[in-house]
This record gives C-alpha cells, sequence and structure tokens, in this order.
C-alpha cells in the first residue's frame, strides 16, 4: 500500500510540474558552455601565474588593478543589484557582446595548447546560444531590429596598447581579462535563466 502511494506522489508531482521550454534548454546549455570556458579561463590563468615568482605575481596584479579591459567599452551592470535589476534582454546583450569581443583574442591567449584549441570553438557556440535566445526574448523589442545593438567597436590589439618589451606583463592582462570576462557571463547568464523560474531564488 506505503509503495502505491509513494507512486502515485511521484506521479502528482510529475503532472503538475510545469515543462521545460526551449528557451530554458537553451539557457542550460548556455550556462554550461560559459562554466566550462571559465574553468577553462580560471586555469589558463593559474598555471601562467604558477610559472612566475612570487614577486612578479605581485607586480603584475597591482598594474592590471589599475588596467582597464578592453571589453570594459561594453557598458555593463556597476554591481550585483544592478545586475539583478537588468532585464533578460538587456543581460544576453551584454553577453553577447563580452563573448564576441573575444573572437580574434582568444587566439592569442597562452597555455596549454590543449586548452587553447577547445576556447575559439566554443566561444562560437555560446555566441550562436545567446544570439539564439536574444531572438527568442525580443518580444516584439526593437532593440536588436536593425542588428545596430549588435556591432562592436573592434578589439584594440594587446600587442599596440602595449609595448613589444612586455610580453610578461601582456599575457597576465589578457588572461585576467578572459576570465574576467567569461565569469561576468556566466553571471549574467544564470541570473537570466533564473528569471525563467518565478519560484527561484536569483539572489547572487
Amino acid at each position: 500500500m506505503d509503495k502505491v502511494v509513494l507512486l502515485l506522489s511521484v506521479l502528482s508531482l510529475g503532472i503538475s510540474s510545469q515543462p521545460i521550454t526551449d528557451s530554458q534548454r537553451l539557457f542550460s546549455i548556455a550556462v554550461s558552455r560559459v562554466q566550462h570556458l571559465h574553468l577553462l579561463a580560471q586555469r589558463l590563468f593559474s598555471d601562467f601565474e604558477s610559472s612566475l615568482q612570487t614577486e612578479e605575481q605581485r607586480q603584475l596584479n597591482k598594474i592590471f588593478l589599475q588596467d582597464f579591459c578592453n571589453s570594459d567599452y561594453i557598458i555593463s551592470p556597476i554591481d550585483k543589484h544592478e545586475t539583478q535589476r537588468s532585464s533578460v534582454l538587456k543581460l544576453l546583450s551584454i553577453s553577447y557582446q563580452l563573448v564576441d569581443s573575444w573572437k580574434f583574442p582568444s587566439h592569442s591567449l597562452s597555455g596549454g595548447s590543449a586548452l587553447r584549441n577547445q576556447i575559439s570553438p566554443k566561444l562560437s557556440e555560446l555566441k550562436t546560444g545567446i544570439l539564439l535566445l536574444i531572438r527568442a526574448n525580443q518580444d516584439g523589442a526593437e532593440i536588436f531590429s536593425d542588428n545596430s545593438a549588435l556591432q562592436l567597436a573592434p578589439y584594440v590589439s594587446y600587442d599596440q596598447s602595449l609595448g613589444a618589451d612586455e610580453p610578461l606583463r601582456r599575457t597576465y592582462d589578457l588572461l585576467a581579462c578572459f576570465k574576467k570576462d567569461m565569469h561576468k557571463v556566466e553571471t549574467y547568464l544564470t541570473v537570466a535563466k533564473c528569471r525563467l523560474s518565478p519560484e527561484a531564488n536569483c539572489t547572487l
């Protein structure tokens, strides 16, 4: 008798739960993709840091805190509160621009070839997925009607912005910026995905 009651309870839960939508599936895939990219970024940065002397790490970190990433021209939420107040479409738009800004710089990332070779195709897959989510969530909005919002300023070459005699700093900045941007995208997509579940707590 207890087994029957348990089975009916499980079936009842299954019936009452809302079906997973295509948008939810896309969000789940996109979040999974960016989580993997963020992990790769962390590994590349960690491997590079482990090759440095302690004093080099300290100096480079101090310099980086005073610098800007090239993707900083992309206007994004300044803190977690603004992130939570931003619309799904805005979070998707910023995420798209951040991912697209690494289309070419990703080829210059240093580190193990096995890790580095995974990055470009995964960035391309993630960008495609985010674009599909943007189209699915436009809901009549004209923000992307002429694709003007998706036109990005050219990504400045690190070889031009930093002297050729500073390869260590250039590498550090590039890896640190990539890690920083992938963390941003992971945060924005996670919050946007959470919005599809009204009962969920989307607090950062």
